[in-house]
């Protein structure tokens, strides 16, 4: 069974970081292309980074040069390093695959 396990959102002023994970079980991710997508609040959801099963990455324009995307092969563990975060970023943040998402992880971002 696929299951997608998000973790460390929080509450952080405007400028700072954070880093999600995203476990993985029931499958390898290298062997997958997957995703981060963030849904605020009253709004659809965004794509925000992908990562191919190659290790090519794409942003979404609003946080290109401010996020990273990258995975722990050995973990099975994919990551969201969030940096320069505006309130605009305020979401809750899934990571993906193949259109399954995990329950989910609150990002804030406010003073």
């Amino acid at each position: 069974e696929v299951q997608l396990v998000e973790s460390g959102g929080g509450l952080v002023q405007p400028g700072g970081s954070l880093s999600l994970s995203c476990a993985a079980s029931g499958f390898t991710i290298s062997r997958y292309t997957m995703t981060w997508v963030r849904q605020a609040p009253g709004k659809g959801l965004e794509w925000v980074s992908t990562i191919s099963s190659g290790g090519s990455t794409s942003y979404a324009h609003s946080v290109k040069g401010r996020f990273t995307i990258s995975r722990d092969n050995a973990k099975n563990t994919l990551f969201l390093e969030m940096n320069s975060l505006k309130p605009e970023d305020t979401a809750v943040y899934y990571c993906t695959k193949d259109g399954i998402k995990g329950q989910g992880t609150q990002v804030t971002v406010s003073s």
